[in-house]
């Protein structure tokens, strides 16, 4: 039995965040049912990652959806926000991420629900927060990041800020909010009571920064320093970093100086302090970078590791995919839904009991369940007034 096995969760929200939330939640055994807009659907449908579209739909909706259900209502209509309302009733789980004061226009904010649902977990993910001079502002992941700090990490030292090349605001507020939402009902199993689970982007980065962050805090203020060659992490020393070999790219994590020095070898590495592998950070790297180069990966892997030095290959996509230690993770997984549109994609990265979840049904269609449930939970027809 999956752990959240006969939990019904509500997913009104649309583009990342909410939804990957949701997803998790669905991964975990939970029955999610996406409502979204009559006719277009959630936005992220049409927000593509390339030109490539599956069945009508992008790719990144495909992958952040998968596994739901799709009722398709008109919150501008009162007899489809009477349904709406009547699913929240019955209801273990709300995702919403409209923003800050839209819901409770709908007349479905936290008090409301809760009136209706004394159990509900009503979980809410916002881009700053629901007040303050931020709120109103767009919840966008590269706005998030961008006034987070997080670009001053990136990159060299003179390449001025650096994004993330990913939607890293959004999937760990998704994270984060997961956390949460579980938190709540295992509060609800003590206590019977609901809960109001709320968490930002913004938020979400500076926990994902809060190593650095404290660093910052307790070292007088000091701006961090990104070295200006193979940086990898604006407060550690060399060797910390990536560098070409004859054929690719090997990773050197943190380690004495000494040790790699009688690795590689490299004895000038010697003459450097433990404190010149901050201050010098740049000219220990050149020097490092100018042994490896001159050898393959698979060289320097074989002479590293055996002597307990940190390192890894770099590799792209196609070279993980064909690893054998990935193989063994089985992460991948191909998900049809109603009409047949086959979707190739990842699968949860949790195990329970040795199991990793496993479900073959791909995102839908707009409204594609609509009015299946409809008639399960005795909501009135399509285009029928409310009771």
């Amino acid at each position: 039995m999956s752990p959240l096995q006969g939990l019904l969760v509500l997913d009104l929200s649309q583009f990342l965040s909410g939804p990957s939330a949701a997803l998790r939640l669905g991964d975990l055994g939970a029955r999610v049912i996406k409502v979204e807009r009559t006719g277009g659907g959630d936005i992220c449908r049409t927000l593509y990652l390339t030109d490539t579209d599956v069945g009508g739909d992008s790719t990144l909706f495909h992958a952040i959806n998968r596994n739901k259900e799709s009722l398709a209502l008109d919150l501008k209509q009162p007899q489809d926000l009477a349904v709406l309302r009547e699913l929240v009733t019955r209801a273990d789980v709300l995702v919403q991420n409209f923003r800050p004061g839209v819901i409770e226009r709908l007349g479905l904010g936290w008090e409301a629900a809760r009136a209706l649902n004394p159990r509900l977990v009503y979980a809410g993910v916002s881009g700053y927060g629901e007040t303050g001079p931020w709120a109103p502002l767009p919840g966008q992941d590269l706005l998030a990041q961008s006034v987070s700090g997080v670009t001053w990490l990136n990159g060299n030292a003179d390449d001025g800020p650096v994004p993330l090349g990913l939607s890293i605001a959004d999937m760990l507020a998704g994270h984060v909010l997961t956390e949460g939402i579980l938190a709540a009902l295992v509060r609800r199993g003590i206590t019977g009571e609901g809960a109001l689970v709320q968490t930002s982007l913004l938020e979400a980065l500076i926990d994902l920064q809060f190593e650095l962050l404290t660093t910052h805090l307790n070292d007088g203020g000091r701006l961090p320093q990104r070295a200006g060659y193979r940086n990898a992490n604006a407060y550690l020393a060399a060797p910390y970093g990536i560098y070409p070999t004859r054929d690719g790219y090997l990773a050197l994590a943190m380690m004495p100086l000494e040790q790699l020095a009688e690795t590689l070898p490299l004895p000038d590495l010697r003459r450097y302090t433990p404190a010149d592998a901050f201050e010098k950070r740049d000219e220990i790297k050149r020097l490092i970078a100018a042994t490896l180069v001159h050898q393959d990966t698979a060289h320097w892997l074989e002479r590293l590791r055996p002597a307990d030095v940190w390192c890894a290959e770099v590799l792209d996509w196609p070279r993980l995919l064909e690893s054998e230690a990935f193989r063994r993770l089985d992460m991948l997984q191909t998900v049809r839904r109603g009409d047949g549109t086959p979707v190739h994609t990842t699968r949860g990265p949790l195990r329970i009991d040795g199991q990793r979840p496993r479900s073959a049904r791909g995102a839908p269609c707009v409204g594609e369940h609509s009015a299946a449930l409809r008639a399960e939970f005795g909501l009135n027809p399509i285009g029928e007034p409310a009771a």
